[in-house]
């Protein structure tokens, strides 16, 4: 499954990124000759899935339209394409993983892996940065995703601020919390009878709605979300959250983290500019299909970079958008269905059946797409960055998460926000057509979408000028100076 996204082949590249960065310094030096104002570094750590990398190189753009230059260190696997972020540096680092760890499709596993196997060839990318730079372009701090937690002890073992970003919602982290807790207790595994009870520490959850992986609750994964919880030497938090979905919960754990600050910049797609980091290639043919469609018509569907669904739920699926007579896009990723290369289990018929009614593409340029007048409902798997997106561009949701955080937003999203629907059992066609008309055609989905509107504007309110996100986003660029970060670590 993830072998899908894997862009570059395996090499020894250590070689080659220490010329490239040699090369990088003569260039920039001869900039400067030529009158260019010198800008001070940050170099960005992306977790290598497409959840993450978004964000990050979002965060990129954001930091270089600021003043500051910027490096991103990235592994080999799912390496970014940094012809669609000229701005930005690329230095790539070999990860050494092998294609069983690869073809396992298990995250957590390859997250561990990389942790071992990229912190060495990550601390002598960062060194040879070192020898060449100079004053004027030394580094100002490391910014790390909170899964590549190795990046932050290289930084501290180097004496250089870092900063953590978490591409994950607040009330996930907290509940992240949570699980820990339990297992403390020695309530791990905890009994089916109480999956349905609410959590006592987050009353907005249940037990089943925790961010359990899908590979259960292992140890290897209850130690990855330990690592992210647990913040060592960082000197701030930036999240890619607000205040008008989560100031309750933010505040709560500003408190907890004092002194370090927190910088609350979400949704961080909405200050950096609409260039793709996708890992995989956009089929933009579905904007000329959406531009038939009727305004709030559509019924768009994506279960994201990494979810994957066997040939029973495809079925039903396919006959519930179809018995619901309401035009769909649907995003079917290659290889995303157990046994099939793309689309050949889909029921018998259900193309020809369709074909007035729907369009189906590999995968799609989701933020135009959502964007777009005609797309009136998502199904999504409920990741973050989607769940952003949605809620950005006003969209009621179809929730349907499949495992970890997306559990937690889905949860948020039917029942707290109140912007969509969750589909919670077995799937089955009856319950997938009801769900649909619901939100599309019956008056119930009227007052879901009033509330997916207002949302929408108390969101333009957060990034607008005056607002918290941009605010946020104006004092974490004050503190980057390096003077500020040094603050920071010194009260650490």
């Amino acid at each position: 499954m993830l072998s899908n996204i894997v862009t570059n082949e395996k090499q020894d590249i250590g070689l080659i990124s220490c010329i490239r960065i040699v090369r990088l310094g003569e260039e920039e030096a001869e900039m400067d000759k030529q009158g260019k104002r010198c800008r001070r570094r940050v170099v960005l750590v992306p977790c290598p899935f497409q959840g993450h990398i978004n964000p990050m190189l979002q965060l990129g753009t954001i930091l270089h339209s600021k003043g500051f230059s910027v490096t991103i260190i990235h592994t080999q696997f799912n390496s970014p394409n940094p012809s669609s972020h000229p701005e930005l540096i690329f230095l790539p680092i070999p990860d050494d993983l092998s294609d069983q760890e690869i073809a396992s499709g298990n995250l957590v596993v390859l997250i561990s892996a990389l942790s071992d196997k990229c912190k060495k060839p990550f601390q002598e990318c960062l060194l040879q940065m070192i020898v060449r730079q100079d004053s004027d372009d030394e580094i100002a701090c490391i910014i790390d995703d909170e899964l590549m937690h190795f990046s932050e002890a290289v930084a501290s073992q180097m004496k250089l601020p870092s900063m953590i970003l978490r591409t994950i919602s607040a009330a996930t982290f907290i509940s992240r919390v949570v699980l820990l807790q339990i297992q403390e207790g020695g309530s791990i595994p905890f009994p089916d009878a109480i999956s349905l009870d609410p959590v006592p520490e987050l009353s907005s959850l249940r037990f089943k709605d925790l961010p359990i992986s899908k590979f259960g609750l292992t140890n290897n994964y209850l130690q990855l979300i330990s690592h992210t919880c647990d913040i060592k030497t960082a000197s701030a938090v930036i999240w890619n959250t607000m205040d008008c979905l989560e100031e309750p919960l933010l505040a709560k754990q500003q408190e907890k983290q004092f002194p370090i600050p927190i910088f609350k910049i979400g949704p961080i797609h909405k200050f950096a500019p609409a260039l793709s980091s996708s890992l995989l290639n956009e089929e933009t043919s579905c904007i000329t299909w959406l531009d038939k469609q009727i305004p709030n018509s559509v019924l768009y569907i994506s279960l994201g970079s990494v979810a994957s669904i066997d040939e029973t739920e495809l079925a039903e699926m396919a006959c519930g958008l179809a018995n619901s007579k309401q035009p769909f896009l649907w995003v079917i990723r290659p290889g995303s269905i157990h046994g099939s290369e793309w689309i050949e289990l889909l029921p018998e018929g259900f193309i020809g059946t369709t074909k007035q009614q729907g369009h189906i593409v590999k995968w799609a340029p989701q933020r135009e797409v959502l964007a777009h007048p005609a797309v009136g409902v998502f199904w999504s798997h409920c990741g973050w960055n989607s769940t952003l997106e949605s809620i950005s561009e006003g969209v009621p949701m179809i929730c349907r998460p499949c495992f970890g955080d997306q559990r937690v937003t889905a949860r948020y999203a039917s029942h707290v926000w109140r912007i969509g629907l969750q589909l919670e059992n077995k799937l089955e066609r009856q319950e997938i057509e009801s769900t649909i008309r619901r939100l599309m055609v019956d008056e119930e989905g009227e007052g879901i979408r009033l509330r997916a509107k207002d949302l929408k504007e108390n969101v333009e309110i957060c990034f607008r000028k005056g607002g918290s996100s941009y605010n946020s986003l104006n004092k974490l660029v004050e503190f980057m100076s390096v003077a500020q970060i040094n603050t920071a670590r010194d009260v650490r």
